[in-house]
């Protein structure tokens, strides 16, 4: 019991980390869009994740070097998907603000990096344990299952209580909180976020042979999936630097590194925190998972926490100002039904 109280607590600081990382960003001045995104995406794809693994996995440079060329191949394409993602999330963030951003991009990752996984083991591997059918067959995996659905109910609210927002507040109401609000193009960018930032729990399915390698080399079984994040990352980074270099180009914003019109110290240390807390969502979602040691669990615990964050920041941020009482209180019962699924995951996995 212990063990899955230290993983649902590690699960928390990581979603947190998620839950918060974009509020930097809100504080950077002079640079477009495209320039923080890109800088603080070198922090929290190359730098942070390089740092990580060379602290706790030795050996590491042999892991990657010895692993088979497909298992590396697999895990960077699903980062490059992730990445995709990764992209979308934050134009979803700029267009919709952390509460209904969140809500919605997480509704849709939730159910498919849970799920997705263990019926990819049933349909084109040989394993018996972390299946959909051994879930199925589990009163254990009955409950997990059932806190997908109910975690999806409660992400299903809050998204409701965010579209009775779009109804009830005026246009300059929401301007004043989130500059760029565009629900059309946030709903967009929301579901193609969504849908690919799953890819980062098939990445981590896809690097299972490097996380094993990292504990035979004698990495602690906690810091297993450091080494694997590493190939996930420069995935990910890939995709965000192409598409954030073009837009450099296209709006000649490549003056934004070294503008000293603008608080370039400030700037900078603003998107190396805003980097930093994005890698730590992974960082303590990776110690989560190896000690939930089921995919379903672990993908919706950090899910889950990720949305009660986010929308307790766009409680504080006052996204939620003009709108009523009433809506207000779905926001809050949406919360309430996520936190009973979190409740039913770990139970779940308790039973085993």
């Amino acid at each position: 019991m212990e063990i899955i109280l230290l993983g649902v607590i590690l699960h928390f600081i990581g979603g947190f980390a998620s839950g918060s990382f974009y509020i930097p960003y809100k504080k950077v001045r002079g640079w477009a869009w495209e320039s923080y995104w890109i800088t603080g995406g070198l922090v929290s794809w190359l730098i942070v994740p390089l740092i990580a693994a060379q602290l706790t996995v030795p050996g590491w440079v042999e892991i990657l070097r010895n692993a088979d060329t497909s298992t590396l191949l697999w895990t960077y394409m699903f980062g490059v998907l992730w990445g995709i993602g990764g992209l979308t999330f934050g134009l979803t963030m700029r267009y919709l603000g952390l509460s209904l951003g969140m809500s919605l991009i997480m509704g849709l990752t939730s159910a498919l990096g849970a799920l997705m996984p263990a019926l990819y083991r049933d349909l084109f591997t040989a394993e018996t344990e972390g299946t959909l059918t051994s879930m199925l067959a589990s009163q254990g995996g009955h409950w997990v299952l059932w806190g997908v659905a109910v975690s999806l109910v409660g992400i299903a609210v809050c998204g409701k209580a965010g579209l009775i927002k779009e109804r009830e507040v005026s246009q300059a109401v929401k301007f004043a909180s989130v500059s760029e609000f565009s629900l059309g193009k946030g709903m967009l960018v929301a579901v193609i976020s969504g849908v690919l930032s799953a890819c980062f729990s098939y990445g981590i399915s896809a690097g299972r042979p490097l996380a094993a390698a990292a504990v035979e080399q004698g990495a602690n079984s906690l810091f297993q999936n450091n080494v694997t994040f590493m190939v996930i990352m420069w995935g990910g980074l890939t995709t965000n630097g192409i598409w954030c270099l073009w837009l450099n180009w296209r709006n000649r914003t490549f003056h934004n590194y070294t503008d000293r019109s603008t608080p370039l110290l400030g700037n900078y240390l603003l998107v190396a925190i805003a980097g930093t807390l994005w890698f730590l969502q992974f960082f303590f979602y990776g110690m989560g998972e190896s000690r939930l040691q089921n995919d379903a669990s672990s993908w919706v615990l950090h899910m889950s926490f990720i949305i009660i964050v986010s929308n307790c920041w766009g409680l504080y941020f006052r996204e939620w100002q003009g709108t009523s009482a009433a809506n207000k209180g779905v926001l809050v019962a949406g919360i309430a039904v996520i936190l009973g699924a979190i409740a039913m995951v770990g139970y779940g996995n308790y039973l085993g």
